[in-house]
C-alpha cells in the first residue's frame, strides 16, 4: 500500500463538488473537440496525490425522475494523480464502456454525473472462508474478487441499489469476475475490500451532494425500521 495515496476520508465536500464538475467538463470538452483537458484550477494539493476513482453516468427521465445507467468506468490502481485519473475515468465512462454506445454531446443535458473516490483495496484474511460475510460492511465497502486471470469489482453503491445482504454481495462480485457465485468460499479466490465516498449531481449540471450510503441502505431496504 502506498502511504502517499489519497484516502477518500481526506476529501472535503468542496473538493468532491470540484471533482464532479471536473468530470462533466472533461466529458463535454472531449465530446466537443476530442481533447483531454489538463486541470489547472485544482483547489488543493491533496487532489494531486495518487488516487483511484470511478465515474458513473446515469440518464434521467425528467418526468419521472428515474435514472438508468449510461456508463461506468474507473481505475483501482493509484498510478497517477487523482485529478488525472478522474479525467480518464470520466471520458472512458462516456466513450469506452462496452455495454453502451458512446455518449453524444446532446445527451449530457439529461445525464447525471457521479464520482466515487476509492481507497486502496485490502485483502480480507479470515481463518474460515464462511466468515467472510461478517467482515463486509454494506454501505461502506466495495469488493474485488480475484482468481488467476479472473477479476471483478462492484462499487459500494451497488448492494444498496439492489438491497443485497453481505453473502449476496460476495456472490454477485464473483459473478462479475466471471466465476461461480460461491467462488468466495474457495481459498484460491482472493477477496479485497475498499472504502469509497460518492459525490453526485442531483440533476444534470445541478447541485452536487455526498451520498450517505448507509442511510440510503436502511431507508430503501429496511423501511419499517426506525
Amino acid at each position: 500500500m502506498n502511504s502517499n495515496t489519497l484516502h477518500p476520508s481526506e476529501l472535503t465536500l468542496e473538493e468532491g463538488v470540484y471533482l464532479v464538475r471536473l468530470a462533466r467538463r472533461a466529458i463535454e470538452e472531449y465530446l466537443k473537440s476530442g481533447v483531454r483537458i489538463k486541470p489547472t484550477d485544482i483547489p488543493s494539493e491533496r487532489l494531486l496525490k495518487p488516487g483511484m476513482t470511478f465515474t458513473t453516468l446515469e440518464t434521467i427521465d425528467r418526468r419521472t425522475g428515474k435514472t438508468n445507467l449510461r456508463g461506468c468506468i474507473g481505475f483501482l490502481a493509484p498510478i497517477r494523480s487523482l485529478v488525472d485519473v478522474l479525467v480518464d475515468s470520466a471520458i472512458e465512462a462516456a466513450t469506452g464502456d462496452p455495454r453502451f454506445p458512446p455518449v453524444e454531446l446532446s445527451e449530457m443535458n439529461d445525464i447525471v454525473v457521479e464520482v466515487t473516490v476509492l481507497s486502496e483495496p485490502i485483502l480480507l484474511k479470515v481463518e474460515k472462508r464462511a466468515d467472510l460475510p461478517r467482515h463486509v460492511i454494506i454501505g461502506r465497502h466495495g469488493l474485488v474478487v480475484e482468481r488467476g486471470l479472473y477479476r471483478g469489482t462492484l462499487l459500494p453503491v451497488v448492494p444498496i441499489e439492489y438491497c443485497w445482504d453481505e453473502e449476496t454481495f460476495l456472490a454477485e462480485t464473483c459473478l462479475k469476475a466471471g466465476l461461480r457465485p460461491d467462488c468466495w468460499l474457495d481459498s484460491s479466490t482472493r477477496v479485497y475490500y475498499y472504502e469509497g465516498r460518492v459525490f453526485k449531481e442531483k440533476t444534470p449540471r445541478g447541485e452536487v451532494y455526498e451520498r450517505d450510503m448507509s442511510a440510503e441502505y436502511r431507508k430503501l431496504c429496511f423501511p419499517s425500521e426506525k
